[in-house]
């Protein structure tokens, strides 16, 4: 009986210490969404029901260019940084634990360099009156005189940036899952490396890839400082459209903007939920 009150007691203290954390994630998260799946499904009265907003983010070629460029770019900027973390974070496994330390904390700290900052950092270097733009062009160099930072290639490239430090830090600890016994054990099979990583360590990989770019796609389609900051309303992006529409660049339209955050938000738990059945997967192959 004493045991049954003293687990009964552990768990309420237990339940105690986690209200703090749920009062946040209730009031932060869980509310703000709430109130904004119910304003999209008012008119832009507020008085009256309907599902006008969602048909007009869904049919209007301005709100559907947006959703296809947020798309296209989170899609690109993906692949090609988790393209180049693979073979980083493959090369930090090769090093030396002091070193392997090292780069980690290099790339821990620009992992947390985005938003404004990243920004006006790009346009100081490579903006049209940049530091190197201008230096190569005294230099009598053109490598930047065709590249242009306010277009979408230089979003890409801004893009690529902040994804790559956070898909090095994800993909690091998935190649702790390749046992150096299978790779001797391929070698003395007559397999070669290329053979070994197609057949024996891709495969190992392949969840923690596919769920390191859903984490990825989410975070490029939900960014907003970035390419606010950098291209502001002249690129049409879904997170940009969705501010314009509430600090009302021509005039507010915030349930509109309620419906297309909605959507964003849909394809973020797609991500989400991608990511968490990989992950499952990966722990599933490590029992």
């Amino acid at each position: 009986m004493r045991g049954t009150w003293a687990q009964i007691s552990k768990n309420l203290w237990l339940a105690g210490a986690l209200l703090p954390l749920a009062a946040m994630i209730f009031g932060f998260e869980l509310l703000p969404i709430m109130g904004m799946l119910i304003d999209s499904f008012r008119a832009d009265d507020g008085n009256v029901w309907t599902l006008g907003q969602y048909i007009t983010a869904l049919k209007n070629p301005y709100y559907l260019v947006a959703i296809k460029n947020s798309l296209l770019i989170s899609l690109l900027s993906s692949f090609i940084a988790i393209v180049a973390a693979a073979f980083v974070a493959y090369f930090i496994t090769r090093l030396k634990p002091k070193s392997q330390e090292a780069v980690l904390t290099y790339v821990n700290l620009t992992a947390n360099f985005a938003g404004v900052p990243l920004a006006f950092a790009y346009i100081i270097m490579l903006g049209n009156s940049g530091l190197f733009t201008i230096l190569f062009q005294r230099w009598g160099l053109d490598i930047f005189s065709e590249f242009d930072l306010y277009s979408w290639s230089g979003l890409v490239l801004v893009y690529v940036y902040f994804q790559l430090p956070l898909a090095i830090l994800l993909l690091y600890p998935i190649y702790f899952e390749i046992k150096e016994q299978w790779r001797e054990a391929a070698h003395l099979l007559g397999a070669s490396d290329m053979q070994f990583w197609l057949q024996v360590g891709l495969p190992v990989i392949m969840p923690g890839l596919v769920g390191t770019f859903s984490i990825l796609f989410a975070n490029a389609m939900g960014a907003y400082a970035t390419a606010y900051a950098l291209v502001g309303s002249n690129y049409n992006l879904l997170s940009v459209r969705i501010g314009a529409l509430i600090s009302g660049d021509v005039y507010a339209r915030p349930h509109l903007a309620s419906a297309l955050a909605m959507l964003l938000a849909l394809s973020l738990i797609a991500a989400m939920l991608t990511n968490e059945y990989m992950m499952r997967r990966v722990r599933r192959d490590l029992k």
